[in-house]
Order: structure tokens, then sequence, then C-alpha cells
């Protein structure tokens, strides 16, 4: 009887303690450092649908940098008829396959929540990628490029392109943001606004649309489509006859070809038009002066950064990261892996793309 009651405490203790570990496992803590990665583990990575050549490029260079750390890689890109829904289900997939990490690059940051819950709970690590991911602590770092420093820089070479035009202004100019599903449109535009808003305050800027908002000025899913649409409407009621448009800032390349295809249509040639992604169809366009300006940010070495801080935990290291406002999800800040992004005009186009073979070939082609 005696030796039942010791099996039976026996038994009672080790289910406790069985029950005990799925929770501490399960838990919400937010820290990545408490999940176990060994090398051989899956890493699963989930990027948006392929709306430009950085997304596209950006699953090759995945692939590449996890295989050469010696892990095993799940990378799958969202539908762009529904990219949404398509992202939580490959997230929730990658969870069912046993993923020790999930690297994501949200479709739509607000709307993952339920998905990076389970991926915490199921002790994964969560690391947001290029963008964040929002208004959840269960996120536990974010790799991406300064992107409020992306804003500035793009708002300083409107600034000087407008100056190297001539004259000291009034210019005028409009403004275009990105995606509000994207948390990195808001900070793209707050910090170029927090460059050009001094300018448009003491007159030098006149935005003659009088669209100074993100709300009002924002691109929906980053589409061509709709940034030629929009600046081909404000050139009709605010451009009319020789009323001239001077710049315009343009979030990404993708918008800035789309702004001057407008423009070109409309009769309003040479606006100084800003960029972004340093696409291959963009660099000729600035090596001849129709596009004034892009930014380079290494995607290869973006995705390295994520796989580098994906190795750090796996062997026991505490990742280096930061702690920046401006990557405040709505719940914490979250520690963060920072590059730094590059201005590239024709001026530094060959030097600013040097070991990229293609970009720097192409900056040489049009010098």
């Amino acid at each position: 009887m005696r030796k039942k009651i010791v099996a039976g405490l026996s038994l009672a203790l080790i289910t406790g303690l069985a029950l005990s570990g799925c929770s501490a496992r399960g838990s919400d803590s937010g820290n990545g450092s408490d999940a176990a990665i060994k090398k051989g583990d899956l890493i699963g990575v989930a990027l948006p649908a392929k709306t430009s050549q950085n997304w596209v490029l950006a699953g090759a260079a995945f692939k590449k940098s996890i295989e050469d750390a010696g892990f095993k890689a799940d990378i799958q890109y969202a539908n762009a008829s529904s990219p949404v829904p398509d992202q939580q289900s490959q997230i929730s997939g990658m969870i069912t396959k046993g993923a020790k990490a999930v690297i994501i690059g949200a479709a739509d940051g607000s709307q993952l929540t339920s998905q990076v819950k389970s991926a915490k709970s199921s002790g994964a690590v969560v690391i947001a990628w290029d963008r964040n991911i929002l208004n959840t602590k269960n996120v536990d770092y974010y790799v991406a490029f300064n992107n409020y420093k992306v804003g500035q820089l793009q708002a300083n070479a409107l600034l000087k392109g407008l100056k190297e035009k001539g004259g000291n202004g009034p210019y005028n100019v409009e403004l275009f943001a990105g995606s509000a599903d994207d948390a990195n449109a808001t900070v793209f535009f707050n910090g170029a606004m927090n460059v050009l808003q001094p300018k448009i305050d003491d007159g030098t800027l006149k935005v003659v649309s009088g669209q100074t908002t993100f709300q009002k000025v924002q691109t929906k899913g980053w589409l061509a489509q709709n940034a030629q649409s929009r600046m081909t409407d404000l050139i009709s009621q605010y451009y009319s006859g020789d009323t001239k448009l001077d710049g315009v800032l343009s979030p990404n390349d993708t918008l800035a070809r789309a702004i001057l295809t407008a423009t070109k249509a409309a009769g309003k040639d040479n606006p100084v038009v800003t960029g972004q992604d340093s696409e291959t169809a963009s660099i000729p366009l600035i090596m001849d002066g129709t596009q004034y300006s892009t930014i380079y940010k290494n995607t290869t070495d973006e995705a390295q950064a994520a796989i580098d801080l994906v190795s750090d935990i796996a062997d026991g290291k505490t990742p280096k990261t930061t702690k920046d406002k401006n990557n405040d999800n709505g719940v914490k800040v979250v520690p963060a892996v920072e590059l730094t992004p590059v201005l590239v005009t024709k001026d530094n186009a060959v030097e600013a793309y040097k070991g990229n073979d293609a970009l720097e070939k192409l900056a040489k082609a049009g010098e």
C-alpha cells in the first residue's frame, strides 16, 4: 500500500513538473533568449507579395543565409490577391512544422497578433523583418534599416535637388507616402516631415494641394497605379497651365517611376523626385537625371543580420540590439538590429554600389 502511495505521489510530481515546463515554454514573456534553437532547426520566413524588387531579392538572400548558417529554410511569399490571410496561414503552418524562429516581413503588421502569439507559445523566436509588427508584446526582435533616417535622407535629397535646380524658392512640391498597412510607411513619412515641415512653415516649400498629412498622401498597397493616378489628379487640379511642379517626395522607386510617368504625360518635365530601394529600373533614370535620388538598403545584408541574430541565440549569445522610440509597436519598443541606409544620387552611385555587381554596372553605364 505504501509503495502505491509513493508511486502515486511520484507520478503526480512528474506530471506537475511536466505541466509547469510546458507552461514556462509557452509563456508570454516576449524574451527570445528563453527559446531553444540549434543548428539544423527549421527557420520560417514569411514575406509579403512580390510587389517590389526588394521583396523578390529577399527570398534568395534568406535561403542562402539560412543554409550557410546550418539551419533549414521554409520561405514563403503571400499571395498578392489576399496577402493578409495568406500570410496568417503561412505563419501558422510554419509553427505547425516546428519552426524554432519565425522571421516576418509583414504584409500588414497590425493583423498578425494571433499568429505571433502562437509562435511565442510554441517556443519560437519571433523576428519582425524590414517592417515592425504592431500592437503585440510577442515580438522578440526587429531587424531593419533605420527607417526614420531613410525619411530624413529623402527629404534632404529633395531640398538639395531643388536648390541645384536653381534659386532659393519658394518651390512647389507634392508629398507621397507608402501604404498605411505597412508600419514603415509612417516612419519614413515622419522622418521626412521632420526635415520638410520647417521649410513648409517658413515658405521655402509650398505644397500647392495642401495635402500634408499621412492620411492624405498615403499610397494604398504601395501600388504604382495608385501613385500615378493620384499624381495625374493633382496635376489636373492644381498645376494647370504654367504652374510649375518643382519636386515630389516619393517614398520608393516603384512609386517614383509612376509619378514620373504621370508628370511626363502632363508635360511637367524634370521635377526633383526621390525614391528608395535602388531598384534596377531606377538606376538608369538616376544616372540620366530623370529621377533625382534613391536609398540603398542592401537586402542581402538585412537578411544576413536576421540570421546572424538567430545564430547568436543558437550559440547562447545575447544579440546586440538598440532601443529606439521609432521602433515602438504600440505595446513595447522592440529591441532592434538597425542597419544604416545610404542616400544615392548620380554623384555617388558608382561608389555606393561597389560590391553589388549588377547595380555598380548600371551606375557605370550611365556615367
